[in-house]
């Protein structure tokens, strides 16, 4: 194998790839990344067998191959590089690098030794717009639970609605039982009729994320992302880029019958002035509980965010507040709220309450019904 490409491109590339290659000992080859030339430019592809991540990265073909080097290795490497082109070239047991005035020789294992990535075909396409899945992504994926003993919530919930109407939608949707996030995204010209619902790891879906922002501020972004579901498993395609990940197997639970649908109280406050509320009232609440007690005066037109702890004192914080309804008080943990309030971008929030045993409900303040996050209470 031998060929010369940009070190912007190939640092990008690896960038990509090499996330995913760590220490393992039964099998240290998947350490490695598959350099593979393909149709006059090179193929990078790293797993951990659960997931894989290829990247195809332009360059000057003189000699097809194939061969594996160690991935974080290589990328440590490049990334020191100049601003130059690099020429790679294997020899034997080793991959020569050349850029500039600088040369080194990155021992390698054969590519016969790597995992075999079967190709998924046949099944249904979804195309979304990048900014509109990373957005959506990013508002859900931290709500996933963090363990795995119920396997389908170490994943999030992806519900394609039929496009055939014109009007097709991804619905996605994340609880570790304690909060719920749920937001929807258009599906964009060109995807596949029909409805389909799949789990994804939050890990695979992690990476992705991590993948767009990579190119968030690229000129040449590509326009769609396009999501591939077939036999248990999902495909990512974004340009160069392609990610295929096992799907978790069972079924969601049906998180919309804890969704409130009426309400006994109601307020509109600036999201700003609410963080900086419950952040000051946090200082103050229970170590190992982290409990915040949320009140709306609607008299008052006022919403308290206030933490009493033993031994350090207590504290409340007052916003104004557009309240309706009755007077209502919840203990919520402050960690889950923040997380929630920090993921909308909106100026003003909307909170819905029954009473202090039921979940409450955060949205933002906006005309369509895109995202919505419930948190449940600490039962005092």
């Amino acid at each position: 194998m031998k060929l010369s490409c940009t070190k912007d491109n190939l640092h990008q590339g690896l960038a990509i790839t090499s996330h995913l290659t760590g220490k393992n000992v039964n099998l240290p080859i998947l350490g490695n990344v598959l350099m593979k030339t393909e149709g006059g430019s090179l193929r990078l592809t790293t797993t951990n067998l659960e997931m894989a991540t290829t990247c195809v990265v332009r360059g000057k073909v003189e000699e097809e191959g194939d061969f594996t080097v160690p991935s974080k290795l290589f990328f440590d490497y490049v990334a020191l590089l100049p601003n130059k082109n690099v020429e790679l070239e294997v020899t034997n047991d080793s991959l020569a690098v050349k850029c500039g005035q600088y040369k080194t020789k990155i021992k390698g294992l054969s590519s016969s030794e790597f995992p075999l990535i079967p190709p998924v075909s046949g099944g249904k396409k979804y195309n979304l717009d990048p900014e509109s899945f990373r957005s959506a992504l990013s508002q859900v994926l931290f709500a996933v639970a963090g363990n795995e003993s119920r396997p389908e919530l170490a994943g999030v919930s992806m519900k394609f609605h039929d496009a055939s109407t014109g009007k097709g939608k991804l619905t996605m949707a994340a609880t570790d039982s304690y909060r719920l996030a749920e937001r929807t995204a258009p599906l964009a010209a060109g995807s596949d009729d029909g409805a389909q619902d799949v789990i994804v790891p939050a890990r695979a879906l992690g990476e992705v994320l991590r993948i767009l922002s990579l190119f968030k501020d690229s000129v040449d972004v590509p326009e769609t992302i396009t999501i591939e579901l077939a036999d248990n498993q999902a495909v990512f395609s974004f340009g160069p880029v392609e990610l295929t990940s096992r799907t978790i197997e069972g079924t969601y639970p049906d998180y919309q019958q804890i969704i409130p649908k009426s309400f006994q109280t109601e307020a509109v406050l600036k999201r700003d002035e609410l963080i900086k509320a419950v952040k000051t009232a946090s200082l103050f609440s229970r170590t190992g509980l982290f409990d915040v007690t949320l009140r709306v005066l609607p008299d008052q037109k006022s919403f308290q965010v206030s933490a009493t702890d033993a031994n350090r004192g207590e504290n409340t914080a007052v916003c104004e507040a557009d309240a309706t309804g009755s007077e209502n008080m919840i203990t919520v943990n402050f960690r889950y709220l923040l997380d929630g309030l920090n993921a909308m971008s909106t100026d003003e929030i909307l909170f819905q309450a029954i009473d202090g045993a039921n979940p409450c409900l955060i949205k933002p303040k906006t005309e369509t019904d895109e995202y919505l996050y419930i948190v449940m209470p600490i039962k005092q």
